[in-house]
């Protein structure tokens, strides 16, 4: 008997989970960046690998660049050699955390030379958007300090927003800003922008083209992310997700590895709050493969969404809400579970052979024999970002 009506089968046509590009490359811990064989030697070879998981899912459309690490002397052909592949370029995330000078700071830094390298940087990276037919900059920001006493807190949130102004500014009509949050990390005592609230202060300073990213690993633990993300689409401000899984802090894993049920949460008030299959709310993945082979690590990350997707898509809203309102909690919780606990993967599987894809995604790229051919033909590929 299938699990999956029509109604939610046509639902799940419309899903798409941008790929960033910097997961195809090597990382790893504080401790050591491991290499894989067979790692892109460049922006066009990632592209290549996230266009494999787009190619047995139909899942991932676009891929998102990070500058500099992903930079070329050609953005047109970089996004012709893409669609050519039956992808898409998407977000355009900017780095300030890597370079001696944004050590203390890059928007936020008391040098207003400094600042003016990461303002610059900014729109750089707008003008290689317009390039690349990008609409969306994603800024997070690795600024804050160590130590009571050792920063302006207040001066630091004031130049934030001019910095911010300033870049904001340079956007062209159909392009946006998202501002990402990060409670802690690279900076202990506090961060500029360590929350949602933060986010959304700053963002709403700038008008309707500045919207919050939500990291689904940046959250202190016991944090209610789907209540940040109910909050978040009524007030209209929820441009883009990334989505990872954590154990502990940004771990930066396959979605849905460390809690399922929290996936279901947070794609459960995603689809409540209209923010499912609507343009203005971007669905990313933002992970580190450090063990794992990464395409497959990618083809997993994109089936486990469309899985906890569907399963969110299934419950009956109706008999929800009228045990809600009659206060039946056991009821309610019922209803919630009973969903989350079906088995859709069948369904799945017989909906993908209808569309002509692999049942198995995984099982039909590893018999592919793509990871062993890019193994045998790429020598010294270290692209991903760090250290690169």
């Amino acid at each position: 008997m299938s699990t999956l009506t029509p109604e939610i089968l046509g639902e799940l046509e419309h899903q798409a989970i941008e790929l960033p590009s910097w997961a195809f490359g090597n990382s790893g811990t504080r401790f050591k960046v491991f290499s894989t064989p067979g790692t892109p030697r460049d922006p066009f070879e990632k592209i290549a690998d996230a266009a494999q998981v787009n190619r047995y899912t139909h899942l991932s459309p676009t891929v998102a660049l990070h500058i500099p690490w992903d930079k070329v002397d050609d953005y047109i052909r970089l996004r012709a050699y893409a669609e050519d592949l039956g992808v898409s370029l998407g977000t355009v995330n900017s780095n300030t955390f890597q370079d001696d000078d944004y050590k203390f700071g890059a928007l936020t830094h008391e040098d207003a030379a400094v600042r003016r390298k990461a303002i610059d940087h900014h729109l750089e990276c707008i003008e290689i958007m317009h390039q690349t037919g990008s609409r969306d900059l994603k800024i997070w920001l690795a600024e804050g300090s160590n130590y009571p006493g050792q920063a302006d807190l207040r001066g630091r949130q004031d130049r934030l927003h001019e910095s911010l102004s300033e870049i904001y500014a340079g956007l062209g009509d159909e392009q946006r800003l998202v501002l990402e949050y990060k409670f802690f990390e690279p900076a202990f005592y506090h961060t500029d922008v360590p929350d949602w609230g933060t986010s959304y202060v700053q963002v709403a300073a700038l008008g309707d083209k500045a919207m919050v990213c939500l990291d689904t690993g940046h959250h202190a633990p016991g944090t209610n992310i789907e209540f940040i993300v109910m909050q978040l689409l009524r007030l209209g401000k929820l441009g883009s997700f990334d989505f990872n899984s954590r154990f502990y802090a940004d771990d930066d894993l396959i979605v849905g590895a460390a809690d399922p049920f929290q996936l279901f949460r947070i794609l459960y008030e995603v689809i409540r709050g209209g923010g499912y299959a609507n343009p203005d709310v971007a669905f990313m993945l933002d992970q580190c493969h450090n063990i794992e082979d990464k395409i497959p690590g990618q083809i997993r990350s994109v089936l486990n969404v469309q899985e906890m997707t569907a399963r969110a898509l299934s419950i009956d809203t109706e008999a929800l809400a009228a045990a809600q309102k009659s206060g039946d909690v056991l009821g309610a919780n019922a209803i919630f579970m009973d969903a989350f606990y079906t088995d859709v993967r069948p369904d799945l599987a017989a909906w993908r052979e209808s569309r002509g894809l692999p049942a198995d995604p995984m099982a039909a790229f590893a018999a592919s024999g793509y990871l062993q051919r890019i193994a045998e033909e790429r020598v010294g590929g270290v692209q991903a970002g760090w250290g690169a």
